[in-house]
């Protein structure tokens, strides 16, 4: 069964009024009746003791679930980027294309990186002219082996140099890694843009991979294991619940948030994703605890996981209003992880006209 996280549970405020309403129509009807009809039916005021129905709290050992909200991607989702920085020259392609692998995509303006590999190349030419005339010094022994070997060094580094700046010239542009669909661009035509920096985020076709990315605490991520299923839902299509399970524990927190990035696998099931579509995730973990269950009916008043309960106490005819902290709604039952220790029997029905002064009568 479907484990929901607490929200709100407030008491309809038309079930009140009718109450008083029927009160005041009952006050009403006994000031008309005779005396002997006052004898034969005792009146509500003079009973000070309010009729309510009782349930049993209950021990239940049940695993309490993790839920998390996250968004949609896939592995076949690629960000492509510049490995130098500068200014982009030209964009090929624009959102939706197809594209076909190692197809040209983007490119820089080439002006600063050719005049570095010139720069490299000309340093490279001197290089090898500087040891070449330190080598005819030393044959003829008016040069140190000393300056021999700093010759060399200088001819090694020059040509590292210009490995480097061909190197970069050759990614001054973006190619496709493989066939797929341009999904978005993220820079346009004259930005300057860093290296690195995602510039084309490049969709693979026919790759029917899916994960959702959740941030969880360390508290649950302690809780989670490879492996686990998970139940998610999402906005895109309501009422459709995918099954997924644990395929990625970050091994340590994000340094942001300092939350731990988890990541769940799931299959389409018949339904066309998308990069980005929302998803709610309900993990079950195997570890499990014993939790205190009442019904629904019994909290009279909740914000967040606080909720107020009625109980009854040892005498049987007073109660005792108690905050209590619910872990989570299981049908129609509340989860309650703190709040009710020591506590037999709750009050259901009948709890709306209750304050802890009033007397009670179990029905």
């Amino acid at each position: 069964m479907k484990k929901t996280a607490f929200k709100t549970i407030a008491i309809p405020a038309l079930l009140s009024a009718l109450a008083f309403i029927g009160l005041f129509a009952l006050l009403g009807g006994c000031g008309a009746k005779s005396p002997s009809t006052l004898n034969s039916q005792p009146s509500t005021l003079g009973d000070e003791s309010i009729p309510v129905h009782t349930a049993a709290v209950q021990q239940k050992t049940v695993a309490l679930p993790i839920h998390a909200s996250g968004i949609l991607t896939s592995s076949a989702e690629q960000r492509l980027s510049f490995k130098i920085g500068g200014i982009i020259r030209k964009i090929y392609v624009d959102e939706g294309d197809v594209v076909r692998s190692g197809q040209l995509l983007a490119v820089l303006d080439k002006t600063e990186i050719d005049a570095q590999v010139n720069q490299a190349q000309h340093g490279l030419i001197k290089a090898e002219r500087d040891l070449s005339r330190v080598e005819g010094l030393y044959r003829d022994s008016s040069a140190t082996l000393e300056l021999l070997q700093n010759a060399t060094t200088g001819r090694d580094v020059a040509k590292e140099t210009s490995r480097i700046a061909t190197f970069n010239q050759q990614y001054a542009e973006i190619r496709a890694t493989r066939g797929g669909k341009i999904i978005k661009k993220l820079v346009n035509e004259g930005e300057i843009t860093g290296p690195g920096l995602p510039a084309i985020v490049l969709f693979e076709t026919g790759k029917n991979d899916w994960v959702v990315k959740i941030n969880v605490s360390d508290r649950d991520w302690a809780r989670l294991n490879l492996g686990m299923t998970a139940s998610v839902t999402m906005d895109a299509y309501e009422g459709t619940t995918f099954n997924g399970k644990v395929s990625d524990l970050a091994p340590a927190a994000d340094p942001a948030s300092g939350l731990y990035p988890v990541e769940i696998r799931i299959q389409p099931q018949g339904k066309r994703f998308a990069p980005g579509l929302f998803a709610e995730v309900d993990i079950m973990p195997s570890q499990s605890r014993p939790y205190v269950v009442i019904p629904v009916e019994s909290i009279v008043e909740g914000d967040g996981q606080l909720a107020f309960v009625f109980a009854l106490q040892a005498d049987g005819v007073s109660v005792k209003k108690m905050p209590v902290r619910v872990a989570f709604i299981e049908g129609n039952q509340a989860v309650i992880a703190s709040g009710l220790e020591g506590v037999t029997e709750v009050v259901t029905s009948g709890a709306p006209y209750l304050s802890e002064k009033k007397k009670v009568r179990k029905m």
